[in-house]
């Protein structure tokens, strides 16, 4: 009977510790096991090849979920715009983030022209609010039409409603965006709770339509955009609920994509006369996020010392990890990246309010 007994509790024991390890082994294979090193790939996406290029963290370990940073390049560039620079894939590696950088589309066929990404009224021209006229008396453009030259692309044909679109119309990149999450998540091991949006200029307003679109929301822990604001009109908080930190960067010189003055509530920025577009304020879309985060947005903006004397930051919330749910860094500097400095510090950000198991 003992023997018996003995024997059952074994096998139990055995089938037990057989179960686990083929858990783990499928665990593993779901995470990436497949693995990819740093390089260039494509992935075929709503019937298009799409571009993009990886940078594995040194410390890559594929038992262990990684950070992922989704970069959005400017308008013309590629998806080698950062990852050629060794001094960005250092800061990637000491942070330990897997970093994805994919192209745009707009210089293959049908449009011959630059890269783009398109966000909530870029491909239509169209504003989102008619209370606030340019100009011209227009109350729906994103542009004054009269100064801003004509970009439009060869695929908006059906789709511009005037001469202010300036981005392509050949796929969804907010579809894509989610895809490419998907085919990296396939063959790296991603931590799926921790995926940051970022980007410049054209991909920095990409990244707010992530946040702010309930499809891409719930995949994106945060975003950083660097120069880049929606259009005026599009003045939205967080497509989901929850908390959703941004860190927005901006320079108080650009004359392309201006933040306006510190607590301008005003909605909208206006470009230079060589491209006379319309933005919303970095005050009001800070402000906005930071209501939908229960924020005191009734008092002035606070400073907050980041340690970094480069950008002076300031927010509407408490700095709960050390860094403000809601962030906004102003330089001193035109329409750039600041990369040297910035990139260092939507890392910093995006370590504070990385999703805790």
């Amino acid at each position: 009977m003992k023997t018996s007994r003995i024997l059952n509790i074994l096998a139990v024991a055995l089938y037990s510790c057989l179960v686990s390890t083929a858990v783990v082994a499928d665990e593993l294979r779901a995470c990436g096991a497949e693995g990819l090193d740093s390089g260039s790939y494509s992935l075929v996406d709503q019937g298009l090849q799409r571009h993009y290029r990886v940078h594995v963290p040194a410390a890559y370990d594929k038992q262990k979920p990684a950070r992922m940073l989704l970069w959005f390049h400017g308008w013309g560039a590629n998806e080698n715009e950062i990852l050629q620079f060794a001094e960005i894939t250092a800061m990637a590696d000491q942070h330990g983030y897997i970093v994805v950088a994919p192209r745009g589309l707009g210089s293959g066929a049908p449009d011959n022209s630059y890269n783009s990404w398109s966000f909530s009224g870029s491909n239509t021209g169209l504003d989102g609010d008619d209370s606030n006229p340019d100009v011209a008396g227009d109350t729906v453009a994103i542009c004054d039409p009269v100064k801003t030259p004509d970009y439009r692309y060869a695929s908006c044909a059906n789709v511009a409603a005037n001469s202010c679109a300036w981005t392509h119309c050949q796929a969804d990149d907010v579809d894509f965006a989610l895809a490419l999450v998907e085919e990296i998540s396939s063959k790296l091991c991603v931590d799926r709770k921790n995926i940051f949006a970022s980007g410049g200029s054209n991909g920095g307003m990409f990244s707010w339509e992530l946040a702010q679109n309930a499809r891409s929301a719930g995949i994106f822990r945060a975003i950083a955009p660097v120069i880049g604001l929606p259009h005026r009109g599009y003045l939205s908080g967080p497509g989901r609920t929850g908390d959703f930190p941004v860190l927005l960067v901006t320079g108080t010189m650009d004359d392309t994509v201006p933040p306006g003055n510190w607590g301008d509530e005003s909605f909208t920025t206006t470009s230079n006369d060589n491209d006379r577009f319309y933005y919303t304020g970095a005050t009001a879309i800070t402000q906005v996020w930071a209501a939908a985060h229960a924020c005191d947005i009734t008092q002035a903006a606070k400073l907050f010392d980041t340690g970094l004397a480069k950008a002076e930051c300031r927010t509407y919330c408490d700095a709960g990890r050390g860094w403000p749910m809601v962030s906004d860094c102003r330089a001193i500097m035109g329409h750039e990246y600041g990369l040297a400095w910035s990139f260092e510090l939507m890392l910093d950000f995006f370590d504070a309010h990385a999703a805790q198991e």
